[in-house]
Order: C-alpha cells, then sequence, then structure tokens
C-alpha cells in the first residue's frame, strides 16, 4: 500500500477534527484506529468497539500492553475514564439502534453517491464482513479514511464501486492523503486539498465527478 507512517497520522488527525465533545465514535481497522492519539486534550470522547468496550483510549506503549485489552482488531489498547465492557452481541444493539454518532471506516472503493465497498475483494481471503454494514447504515455520520489512489494507481473514488457493496448511499465524508470531499445529494464536493497536492492532481486522480466548493 505503500502510505508512510506520517501520510496515516495525518489523515486520521483530520478525522479526528470531525469528533466533537461527548460523542460517541466507532472505530474500523487501520488508519482509524489512529484517530484516539489525535483527539484533542480536554475532549471527553467515547470510542466503541464491536468487540464489546465503550470508552478506548490511546494506543498503550510498548510494554504496557493488558494482553485481555484489545480493540476489534485485536490491537492493545487503553481505556478512558468512565469505559465499560459487555458483550459482542450489546456492543451490535447499540449500533443498530443507532447510538453511534460517528463511525470512521477504511474502504476500497466510495462512489459519488457515497456507496461503500470496503469488506471483500473478489478472490482474496476475508474474515468477513465484521460490524461495516450495520455502521454504514446506521451511524449518524459515516467518515471513510483511504489512500486516494490504489497501489495500480486506480482511483478509489469512483463512479460506480465495481467491489461488492457493503452499503448503499451511506458516506457523508471522505478523507485522503490528497483530500477532504463531501458527499451531498447532489454529487461529491471538493472541501480542501492535503498538501502538497493541488486541486488539479486531486481532479486527475478521481474518476468520479467532483464539484469545486
Amino acid at each position: 500500500m505503500g502510505m508512510g507512517v506520517d501520510i496515516r497520522n495525518a489523515i486520521a488527525k483530520r478525522a479526528a477534527q470531525e469528533i466533537k465533545d461527548g460523542m460517541i465514535v466507532n472505530l474500523g481497522i487501520g488508519i482509524p484506529s489512529l484517530v484516539p492519539n489525535h483527539l484533542p486534550a480536554g475532549i471527553n470522547v467515547m470510542i466503541h468497539a464491536e468487540n464489546g468496550i465503550l470508552g478506548i483510549g490511546p494506543s498503550p506503549e510498548k510494554g504496557c500492553e493488558d494482553e485481555n485489552l484489545c480493540n476489534a482488531a485485536g490491537y492493545p489498547v487503553t481505556t478512558a475514564i468512565g469505559s465499560s465492557y459487555f458483550d459482542s452481541s450489546i456492543a451490535f444493539g447499540m449500533i443498530r439502534r443507532g447510538y453511534i454518532d460517528i463511525t470512521i471506516l477504511g474502504s476500497l472503493q466510495v462512489s459519488e453517491k457515497g456507496d461503500l465497498a470496503n469488506w471483500i475483494v473478489p478472490g482474496k481471503r476475508v474474515p468477513g464482513m465484521g460490524g461495516a454494514m450495520e455502521l454504514a447504515q446506521k451511524a449518524k455520520k459515516v467518515i471513510v479514511l483511504m489512500n486516494h489512489i490504489d497501489k495500480h494507481g486506480n482511483s478509489k473514488i469512483v463512479k460506480e464501486c465495481s467491489l461488492p457493496l457493503t452499503s448503499k448511499s451511506c458516506v457523508n465524508l471522505i478523507i485522503t492523503d490528497m483530500a477532504v470531499i463531501e458527499v451531498k445529494e447532489d454529487g461529491l464536493h471538493l472541501l480542501e486539498v492535503m498538501a502538497p497536492f493541488t486541486v488539479e492532481d486531486v481532479v486527475k486522480n478521481t474518476s468520479a465527478e467532483l464539484q469545486l466548493s
């Protein structure tokens, strides 16, 4: 995937700006799991994971991991003050009842209508859909963090997804290494361009149409 730590952290840091005090937030695996490291001090956020935890803190220091404490991807986590544990059915109940304010997910493709394709590349082994389908449909806001282009140089923001969909027209905001793009009723709106890229770079590397704000 050839994405440096700095770029991954830049994307995660921009995503952290979308999170407001008092929110309940679910983070997918990959770049989204870096978001807690970029939340401003003093902001009270309850981070939710499908394996049954509400109130995840920053990643633990090396050597301070608790082997019984991990996120849905199995990576070690810390807990925030006021955190709680429960089983997966309760965790999914929270999602399905609409208690998640924001979900931040990775993706393979996003279409101009906000369709999400993030669970399988045909022919590749996959552990399963996970919570992505429920989260995409039930969270109040869906943010996708991903590379703008794949390792073959193809745009991951497309007119129509060619990969199997996780959920239709669910994505609200896309944050890539190149840009911040909002999905609206009338299509994709380019909100911000990430340094060192230009508007031209973003347009050239996006195979869906972009409206410039």
